[in-house]
């Protein structure tokens, strides 16, 4: 019988619970990080927003605030020292996944697989659509500027910024190059405000509005040729990347996964990369990050900073749409419903969705839709661009 109790509590002294109880301070840390993840499993499970996302970074969450799974060690990936033979060798297996985000690789493929389920026909159609989503990148030089004077360095505000691009593959692009630390803060923000987008924006549109503008009905947009939607794409990664050449994982592969779709001779690989690559990608993107968040790198003062931050950055980034909406309202004497100005963050196609759910509101014959995911699209091609702008100045 003594026998028993000694391995019962040889376990015992092993197991995580001792660990947790060794530390008061580690086991409140603890405690509210699985309030956390108990919130996130909500969101995603009962209200729905972005389950694809929160679902798996949730999980992530959960196994970062395991103590001694040894599955995730940040410390292989942070200074100078880092190297893949020894994450190879010493690293668990959240390590292996991780790889994927240290070298860039899953942003980038989920650009690709978003390319691919990408209708840029809008946008061709309307080019001055690229101003909308230009204006809608507001709030990433305002949560910059936010987090400078908060006393944030350069490089970590700029991350923090990105934020406001409303694109989870770009804000974690961005921080594993300048601010490696804050990625778990900063991609549970993002992807958190990315769902809550229905939610954020509606307030902030119809006080920026009157009824009367956000009834109006915008004119059928012109069909597009085949040749449009194949040399856009070749086009605009040409011109970009040849501009700001950081931005070339982005913007490089978004455009692959457009052309794609759009040249008609592929359908195949178009359908790999709109199911099967983005899906596995998305679950290995949303494990490794939100194993980034455990307690000892997201319990302090800086991630409710960046928390706050966040959703001033989007909110900003809804001002700035849907204020140069209004402009091109009257510049084109009421012809551009300034709804569709919001749409201008990168949430696609949720932003767009929101534009034309408050239009109907409205005016249930409205149909905006379609003229929203102009600015929708641009914003993704913003978002890309002002990342690419932050990794050239700051990395």
């Amino acid at each position: 019988m003594n026998m028993f109790f000694d391995i019962v509590k040889g376990i015992f002294s092993e197991s995580g619970f001792a660990e947790l109880f060794k530390d008061t301070t580690l086991l409140w840390q603890t405690l509210v990080m699985y309030l956390i993840v108990g919130i996130l499993f909500y969101l995603a499970v009962v209200k729905k927003f972005e389950p694809l996302l929160l679902l798996p970074i949730a999980f992530g969450v959960l196994l970062a605030n395991l103590p001694i799974s040894g599955l995730f060690n940040m410390n292989l990936f942070l200074g100078n020292d880092f190297s893949v033979v020894k994450v190879f060798q010493e690293g668990g297996l959240v390590d292996l996944l991780y790889l994927g985000v240290k070298l860039g690789i899953y942003p980038s493929l989920i650009f690709l697989g978003v390319g691919a389920m990408t209708d840029f026909a809008p946008l061709i159609a309307n080019p001055k659509s690229l101003l909308l989503g230009a204006s809608a990148q507001l709030g990433v030089f305002t949560a910059f500027l936010l987090a400078l004077v908060l006393g944030f360095s350069v490089a970590e505000a700029a991350a923090i910024g990105i934020i406001g691009g409303a694109d989870g593959p770009t804000a974690i692009l961005v921080t594993k190059e300048l601010a490696p630390h804050l990625l778990g803060a900063i991609a549970i923000a993002a992807y958190l405000y990315m769902a809550l987008i229905p939610v954020i924006q509606p307030p902030i549109m119809k006080l920026l509005t009157t009824k009367k503008e956000r009834k109006i009905v915008m004119e059928q947009l012109r069909p597009v040729s085949k040749i449009e939607l194949v040399v856009f794409p070749i086009l605009v990664a040409l011109v970009i990347i040849l501009i700001i050449p950081d931005t070339a994982p982005l913007i490089g592969m978004l455009m692959l996964g457009n052309l794609l779709r759009v040249s008609g001779v592929v359908e195949r690989l178009s359908k790999t990369a709109q199911n099967e690559l983005i899906n596995i990608v998305t679950i290995f993107l949303g494990i490794s990050v939100g194993s980034t968040a455990s307690a000892a790198n997201f319990m302090k003062l800086d991630t409710l900073l960046i928390i706050g931050l966040g959703v001033l950055a989007f909110g900003f980034s809804t001002v700035g749409g849907v204020l140069f909406g209004k402009v091109m309202c009257a510049v084109t004497k009421g012809k551009i419903n300034p709804l569709i100005g919001s749409a201008g963050v990168s949430a696609v196609p949720m932003a767009a969705r929101v534009s034309q759910k408050v239009g109907q509101e409205y005016n249930p014959a409205n149909f905006l839709l379609m003229h929203a995911m102009g600015p929708n699209v641009a914003g993704v091609i913003g978002s890309a661009v002002a990342a690419g702008v932050f990794l050239y100045l700051f990395k």
